[in-house]
């Protein structure tokens, strides 16, 4: 068995790829579109997978990705964390929060122990932020940082 793909529902192509791609740091790897069946599906990998895959997506080789599911008729979609979330394991927890934080993304569960944090999605779907190896001795201002909003 091999782990392919997490779909999650957005309601804003550009919104949703200024988030994964420009925030967070994905790679748009595929798309495809179906006319008949009214949708566009968007497939991000991030640096790491397509790094082991020598960015191979066009393969059986293919890294794990983040599909993004379009559908062209307006929906309206609830709660998001409904399915749990999605985890990305990172290489500075701190320098990526402080990153997201300046580019306008509310960090909801602060990374108080260097190890662990969470942000929202513009479609409310949950991300979890786990730094790689050790976690980072903690630090202000993540230290007294409140949580905000529910994650």
């Amino acid at each position: 068995m091999k782990y392919l793909h997490t779909m999650v529902r957005i309601s804003d192509i550009d919104q949703s790829l200024d988030f994964y791609c420009n925030k967070l740091g994905m790679k748009e790897v595929r798309r495809y579109e179906s006319e008949q069946g009214r949708y566009t599906l968007i497939f991000l990998a991030a640096d790491d997978d397509l790094a082991t895959t020598q960015g191979n997506i066009e393969s059986t080789e293919r890294a794990p990705c983040l599909e993004l599911t379009y559908n062209w008729d307006p929906e309206a979609y609830g709660g998001g964390r409904n399915f749990g979330h999605l985890a990305f394991a990172v290489d500075d927890i701190y320098a990526l929060c402080r990153s997201l934080m300046d580019k306008g993304v509310t960090i909801n569960r602060p990374p108080r122990d260097g190890h662990m944090a969470f942000i929202r999605s513009p479609d409310n779907i949950s991300i979890e932020l786990l730094q790689k190896g050790a976690a980072q001795a903690p630090a202000e201002p993540w230290l007294s940082m409140p949580n905000t909003g529910a994650w």
